[in-house]
Order: structure tokens, then sequence, then C-alpha cells
């Protein structure tokens, strides 16, 4: 027969087990979001930086091109396109 002492050890035991192994689970779930969302954050960051990137070589291209026409119409050699 069990007594009340060890049958009360048994039942904190289950419950520390218990309360440790939920515990874990849950900083699981805490630590595997905090990677998603890093993961989502650092992915917007590097969409904005190509985008930035982008539009800065398309003003540069547009830069160059305005250059080259304006060079072609002091020279008189404009092709007569707009």
């Amino acid at each position: 027969m069990v007594g009340k002492f060890e049958s009360r050890k048994d039942i904190a035991q289950e419950l520390t087990e218990s309360t440790a192994v939920r515990v874990g689970r849950i900083a699981t779930i805490i630590t595997t979001c905090v990677r998603d969302v890093a993961r989502e954050v650092g992915d917007m960051l590097t969409d904005g930086l190509e985008l930035r990137d982008a539009a800065r070589r398309a003003r540069e291209d547009e830069h160059e091109r305005s250059r080259e026409e304006s060079i072609q119409e002091q020279r008189g050699g404009g092709t007569g396109q707009s």
C-alpha cells in the first residue's frame, strides 16, 4: 500500500513532468513564430531593397537616354521620333 507522502510525491512529480512538457511545447511554438516573423521581415526588407535598386537603375537609364538624345539633337542627328 502506498503511503500519503509517496502518493503526494508521485502527484507532484507527474505535475512537474507534465508542466515541463507543456512549457517545452509552448517554447517551441514561440521560437517557431519568432523565426517565421524574422524571415518574413527579412524577405520584406529584401523586396524593398530590390525595388529601390530597380527604381534607381530606371532613373539612371532614363537620365542616360535623355543625355544621349540631347547629344544627338545638338549634333543635328535627331531621328525625329519622340
